[in-house]
């Protein structure tokens, strides 16, 4: 009705049709697609390094710290389960097991169950530590913290820290030998 009383042409519609249908899309692809695409990659940069994968062990250790270890210790057995953190988790485990639970029998069993399965070098000589800090002070049994000592030493001879190792076997086998001549 417009356009008749204004006597515009009808290809002069036609091009009002077509430029209106082209601004159509632009916005629909901009408010569609960019800017989701946009809030999306801005999400993900403003939260790069502030969240961390699998949530950590907070809530567990919160649980330790208000006395609650029969809990927390099923809690890292749960999160044990999981492949990628089963070796931290085991070893968090352990030390509540040695530690306020009194039973590092059980930690030592899990470890060295642990250990069989395949291992990075890191892992293994975290879980070979681990051991001989229970052998040694936990279960009183320096022969076979000794021979933890050794079979890292013996494994990774060139490791980071393998002098420390060699020193703390020493150490052990000056104690054992101090106490055995007493």
């Amino acid at each position: 009705v417009v356009l008749a009383l204004t006597g515009a042409e009808p290809r002069a519609l036609k091009l009002v049709g077509v430029l209106w249908a082209v601004y159509g899309l632009v916005v629909g692809f901009t408010s569609g697609v960019l800017e989701p695409v946009i809030d999306g990659f801005f999400h993900l940069m403003a939260n790069a390094g502030l969240t961390r994968a699998g949530d950590g062990y907070s809530p567990i250790e919160t649980l330790v710290a208000r006395g609650h270890y029969q809990a927390a210790a099923e809690a890292y057995a749960d999160r044990a389960r999981n492949r990628p953190e089963r070796v931290e988790a085991t070893l968090r485990r352990a030390a509540l097991l040695a530690g306020p639970l009194s039973q590092p029998e059980t930690a030592a069993v899990e470890l060295d169950s642990l250990r069989s399965a395949q291992l990075s070098s890191r892992d293994d000589l975290r879980i070979g530590l681990a051991l001989v800090d229970l052998y040694e002070h936990r279960l009183h049994d320096p022969g076979r913290a000794m021979g933890e000592l050794r079979r890292l030493i013996d494994r990774y001879p060139t490791a980071q820290g393998a002098r420390r190792l060699r020193a703390a076997l020493g150490e052990l086998k000056a104690k054992r030998l101090s106490e055995d001549l007493v």
